[in-house]
């Protein structure tokens, strides 16, 4: 019998925008053959201790480290990014795998007490199951492992779908996997969105989806009554006060600018008062200034997000403050590069206000009052994370009550550790990614009550 030709993408490099490779495009074979190899290691997976499990999860931790030349290699060829920057996400994914690898062993301990009378209660907090977790191109690795980390430490297996543009590292990852895990207790699946879309459509008990709104929208039509964790769009807005610290302006921008601004979480709308209004226009235009593209940050990751900046860049209504630069090699000019974008005296309906840029592209907004600047934070349907700058404690207090997100950071953005849950409201999604609550999205709890008396022999 004649064998099937694999079927492949092509890989660009964000840099230059030429192939560098290509991956194969699974379909549905492939998908039931990874989701099958998850289905049959999964009892002996969830069947071990806590500690047990620990035991393997950090012995892939230490694969990692000892190939953390290669993963940050394949980090960077699949997004661009500055070698420090993979390097140091490398770090990063290490440290969450032996956070989840200790956590799960304390904060799952079955809970008992004798809460009637003549019987004995507890609560077990069990696996799911078979964990389809599809991931984005702009953190791929980071990203796979805040989602595969405490899926694997609570005891399920996962079939791991990266972006179709950065399949690298979670192959690397795949197979390290297979050798210190266990076969089939991490598959991975490469390939396109129909890809994603077979993958929440097959035997998997639940899904966790990273990427934007409409994805998020249509895993959750696909999924059924199947459980789900999503983490959505941003378009944070950040609030800063004419009391602001001196350093809010360059660190607004360099939170902006970081990884091209393709993070969720990044600032996208600066609300000021009207008052403090052309200082904050002019402070900001001088700190984005100071980043160059090709020297500061990389490139966008795809020909798609590309064009996405110059339409809204280009939309009625923009008015372009400040444009930064390219400085890139001869070699690289054909790369997805787009420089820094300050954009000022937008109608609140522009679309690059109302949309999520996902570039390095900030806007400014005027407010009448400290009450209007709230409302402008809260206007978008996404909530995922934001940020006030205030020297007034009594203030930031206040504001962090009133915007309405998932996180809100006071005189800093984009901090996080592995101790503190992210997660968004509204349009941003649900469920909670990092800290020991993520345990509980792939998790469920069963109660068990135990008659003490005239049962026993």
């Amino acid at each position: 019998m004649q064998r099937r030709r694999a079927v492949t993408l092509v890989l660009l490099d964000p840099r230059t925008g030429r192939r560098r490779g290509e991956s194969t495009l699974s379909r549905v074979s492939e998908v039931t053959d990874a989701v099958q190899a998850c289905r049959s290691a999964l009892p002996a997976w969830r069947a071990l201790t806590p500690r047990e499990r620990a035991q393997r999860l950090t012995a892939l931790a230490d694969a990692i480290t000892s190939r953390a030349e290669q993963f940050a290699a394949s980090e960077r060829a699949g997004t661009g990014k500055p070698a420090a920057e993979a390097a140091g996400e490398v770090d990063q994914a290490v440290d969450l795998i032996r956070f989840y690898a200790q956590a799960a062993r304390t904060e799952l301990s079955p809970a008992a007490g004798g809460l009637l009378e003549g019987h004995e209660s507890w609560v077990r907090w069990e696996p799911i199951g078979v964990v389809g977790v599809i991931v984005p191109w702009n953190y791929p690795l980071m990203m796979a492992i805040w989602r595969l980390a405490p899926a694997l430490a609570t005891g399920n297996t996962v079939v791991l779908k990266p972006a179709e543009s950065t399949p690298d590292t979670a192959l690397l990852l795949a197979e390290l996997a297979d050798r210190t895990l266990g076969s089939g207790v991490l598959t991975a699946l490469t390939g396109d969105r129909t890809t994603g879309q077979l993958l929440v459509e097959s035997d998997v008990d639940a899904v966790a989806f990273t990427g934007s709104v409409c994805g998020g929208t249509d895993v959750v039509a696909r999924a059924g009554l199947k459980r789900t964790s999503l983490e959505l769009g941003g378009n944070c807005p950040v609030v800063a006060l004419p009391d602001a610290p001196e350093h809010t302006w360059t660190e607004i921008v360099a939170a902006a600018v970081y990884n091209a601004g393709q993070s969720c979480a990044a600032p996208a709308r600066v609300i000021v008062l009207a008052e403090h209004y052309d200082e904050a226009v002019e402070q900001l235009g001088a700190a984005m200034g100071r980043h160059t593209a090709g020297v500061g940050f990389g490139p966008l990751n795809n020909a798609d997000q590309a064009a996405r900046y110059d339409r809204i860049l280009a939309a009625t209504g923009a008015k372009t403050v400040f444009r930064g630069e390219v400085d890139v090699p001869a070699e690289e000019q054909d790369g997805f590069w787009r420089p820094t974008a300050l954009l000022a005296g937008l109608p609140e309906d522009d679309p690059a206000i109302t949309e999520e840029v996902f570039a390095p592209v900030l806007t400014v907004q005027s407010a009448d009052s400290v009450q209007h600047a709230v409302e402008l934070a809260n206007s978008m349907p996404q909530a995922l994370a934001a940020s006030v700058w205030t020297r007034d404690l009594a203030t930031a207090l206040t504001l962090t009550g009133r915007i309405d997100a998932g996180e809100v950071w006071v005189n800093c953005h984009l901090v996080q550790t592995a101790e503190l849950p992210h997660g968004g409201r509204g349009d941003s999604g649900h469920g909670t990614d990092l800290s020991v609550l993520a345990l509980r999205e792939y998790t469920r709890p069963k109660t068990i009550t135990a008659a003490l008396r005239g049962a026993w022999s």
